[in-house]
């Protein structure tokens, strides 16, 4: 169960390490946020459970696995209800190669990330997609020829610093 904490510079300091390093030992993220282990420790519980922590996970270096292609991908729905919506959502949740979704406001309704084993399997997904008619009206692909730098970390104690 999630709960809602009000949240003060600590807590924003403590998010903000985890989300950098989040196998640091709680001794030294205790030391970071300038707290003892236990309340510190505390402290990691509790934005566990209020869900503010909602995982970790390690970062993968991709490319040496092998080759890959990254597509952003603009979608435009036939219709605009709120089932519309959720059915097109559905649809992508249930693909593993789609690992961004955002609806957002503009000339289309959805960008998405695709990260595929190459062009034809990006394209027997769309094709898919298609064929399960889940309201799409048109798309555009946007390849990615480089990836210059990807930021894992949100700055939240300058997002935040006033309001906590």
């Amino acid at each position: 169960m999630t709960m809602r904490l009000k949240l003060d510079r600590i807590d924003v300091k403590i998010l903000a390490e985890l989300q950098r390093n989040g196998r640091i030992t709680n001794v030294e993220l205790a030391d970071l946020v300038a707290l003892s282990p236990s309340p510190c420790l505390m402290r990691v519980k509790k934005l566990q459970q209020a869900g503010y922590i909602i995982g970790y996970s390690a970062q993968i270096d991709v490319a040496k696995l092998g080759e890959t292609l990254t597509v952003f991908t603009e979608f435009t729905l036939k219709n605009h209800r709120q089932i519309d919506f959720s059915r097109f959502q559905e649809a992508l949740e249930k693909i593993d190669s789609c690992i961004e979704c955002h609806l957002v406001s503009g000339g289309y309704d959805y960008l998405v990330k695709f990260v595929t084993a190459g062009i034809v399997d990006y394209q027997n997904i769309i094709e898919a997609l298609i064929d399960r008619d889940v309201g799409i009206d048109k798309y555009f692909s946007f390849v990615v020829i480089k990836t210059p730098f990807v930021k894992n970390q949100i700055p939240l104690t300058r997002l935040f610093a006033d309001r906590v």
